[in-house]
């Protein structure tokens, strides 16, 4: 009886074990906060932030800025590409949060922290990966230049802190939920009518997909089109039959709508 109890002991040891080991960084700091402090509206395609939320709970935000912090290249190198990927939205996002309180409530856009020469994503205050850098060097170097992850989806998962951006997830991305929460971002978006619709026979989209066309084009999920991208989420759009025949023989009139750069705070 003992000895089997010593077996059924291992046993549970070993799950714990490889449970704790499924992510190789742990987000549940970060997890907490957004589950405390995010509001998802519109059956979650979009959502508020709760800012003076994050204010008072600064402290627990910065321990986890200061764990992403303590991560180095070589550790970060060893992971899964999923680890990675996620490791690296999850940093995006929490800087902008934190970026944002430098001048909670004084401001009314991510705008108000830059210059007339200087735009707010240049601003080199991320300590990450052994060097300083801006939310620009994460999202265009170290996830779309780095060649790595080949994911034009991300698109929909790092949070400029605008109206105008897809949803910030209440959860945290993670190795393991990560092409889920991806395709879910992706689908909330697409089904946002105040941001992607279809107007008579024109569609009309983010301008995020004027400005990000090019990982739309280049083969990355094997979406050599903007147009092919439409096609495999037609429903979420909402598209017509004609509208998707139209995409087929690249003939669709596409039209990219303003972005909406006030604050995406709770209301």
């Amino acid at each position: 009886m003992k000895v089997w109890l010593i077996i059924l002991s291992a046993l549970l040891s070993l799950n714990i074990g490889l449970a704790q080991a499924k992510n190789a960084f742990n987000h549940d700091q970060w997890d907490s906060l957004l589950q405390k402090h995010v509001y998802l509206i519109n059956g979650g395609q979009a959502s508020q932030v709760d800012y003076q939320g994050f204010a008072d709970n600064q402290t627990e935000l910065k321990s986890y800025l200061d764990s992403l912090s303590k991560v180095s290249q070589s550790e970060f190198d060893a992971w899964p590409k999923d680890d990675q990927l996620a490791f690296l939205i999850n940093a995006y996002n929490a800087w902008t949060v934190e970026f944002i309180l430098s001048k909670w409530p004084d401001l009314k856009s991510i705008k108000d922290l830059g210059s007339f020469f200087s735009s707010p994503w240049s601003k080199e205050f991320v300590p990450l990966l052994g060097a300083t850098r801006s939310l620009d060097d994460i999202e265009h170097k170290l996830i779309r230049g780095s060649g790595r992850y080949q994911e034009p989806r991300i698109h929909f998962a790092v949070n400029c802190a605008s109206i105008g951006c897809p949803a910030l997830a209440n959860t945290a991305f993670q190795g393991d939920n990560l092409e889920s929460l991806l395709e879910s971002q992706t689908k909330l978006f697409l089904a946002d009518k105040s941001r992607n619709r279809l107007n008579g026979n024109k569609i009309e989209l983010s301008s995020i997909f004027k400005w990000y066309k090019e990982d739309f084009e280049k083969g990355l999920k094997g979406y050599h089109s903007l147009e092919a991208f439409l096609l495999d989420y037609a429903d979420d759009l909402e598209l017509t039959e004609s509208v998707i025949q139209m995409l087929k023989e690249d003939d669709a009139s596409i039209k990219f709508l303003s972005y909406d750069w006030g604050l995406n705070k709770k209301i």
